[in-house]
């Protein structure tokens, strides 16, 4: 999280530079990293906890099938304008919506918008800057040019940003609001072929054994001071992932054997609670999909 924070509060200076005074755009900039590195400075370790918060979400109550056609309409619309402020406002609704409509605590999806956040400041730190013989907004010589940020480049990296972080949002909003098992219920009833959904199954239940297998060995590793030094802990760290493949073919195995013996036949179906689509849920998606729409028609 600590590096997100930074990466965050330098590709916000590099897009304000020019637009606000340098002091000002550093201060704003500052004031931001500290707010997220407060807000999302809590963690725990559970292997299933999108999962968890999906199942304690208020919006897990939702038709599945309306939740899928919400996101995938607020996200079609976030990148229909050319405005990187259609983006930003899609990523604060689906907060709002995440946060204070399905109960999700504000530092945990923080927390879970940290991996991606990451890829996307790198991103936008691509885009941003460009070597040129000509001079930009913000200049480092180099080698007779410049490695410099154009407005050009600021305006391409915004747009870029902004769209990407609102896509990402709409896709936080199904995973924090939707159980794997609905969404796959859902692929199921849009004809998904069988063999695809049985290998979604077994694959996510497959990570979290993984993820089990992995913290027992790392945790009896770092009781018999494996990590103490540098060169123990490059050795300890080879040792645990070289015998976690080991027992993960072994682990395959018996799974594989236990499902043969319940007369697996190559499909696996789980009992769903039953998800009505009331009127009230369609009026409300209606609604929240239209003022997307309308702001884009403004913004565009």
């Amino acid at each position: 999280m600590a590096f997100t924070v930074v990466l965050a509060a330098f590709v916000g200076f590099c897009l304000l530079y020019g637009r606000l005074p340098a002091a000002a755009a550093a201060v704003l900039c500052c004031a931001l990293a500290a707010a997220l590195g407060l807000l999302g400075r809590h963690s725990h370790d559970g292997a299933g906890s999108i999962d968890a918060l999906a199942q304690h979400s208020r919006l897990c109550r939702w038709n599945p099938g309306l939740k899928c056609a919400l996101c995938l309409g607020l996200m079609v619309i976030c990148l229909l304008p050319s405005s990187p402020w259609m983006g930003a406002a899609t990523a604060l609704g689906c907060l709002a919506l995440t946060v204070w409509g399905g109960g999700v605590p504000l530092h945990d999806y923080l927390r879970l918008m940290a991996l991606p956040a990451v890829f996307l400041l790198l991103g936008a730190l691509a885009l941003l800057f460009e070597y040129s013989q000509a001079p930009g907004v913000l200049n480092l010589p180099l080698a007779g040019g410049y490695l410099c940020v154009t407005r050009a480049a600021q305006d391409r990296a915004l747009l870029v940003l902004f769209r990407a972080l609102g896509a990402v949002s709409c896709l936080y909003l199904l995973s924090l609001s939707t159980p794997m098992h609905e969404l796959i219920g859902v692929l199921r009833r849009t004809r998904c072929p069988g063999v695809v959904i049985t290998l979604m199954y077994l694959i996510y239940r497959y990570i979290f054994i993984l993820l089990a297998m992995y913290r027992t060995m790392r945790d009896a590793a770092a009781s018999r001071l494996g990590y103490a030094r540098r060169r123990a802990a490059l050795r300890t760290t080879g040792q645990v992932f070289g015998s976690l493949m080991a027992r993960s073919y072994r682990q395959a195995n018996r799974c594989f054997d236990a499902m043969e013996s319940r007369c697996f036949d190559g499909s696996v179906r789980f009992l769903q609670a039953a998800r009505p689509l009331t009127a009230g849920q369609t009026a409300a998606a209606a609604a929240l999909t239209a003022a997307a729409g309308a702001l884009a028609l403004a913004l565009r």
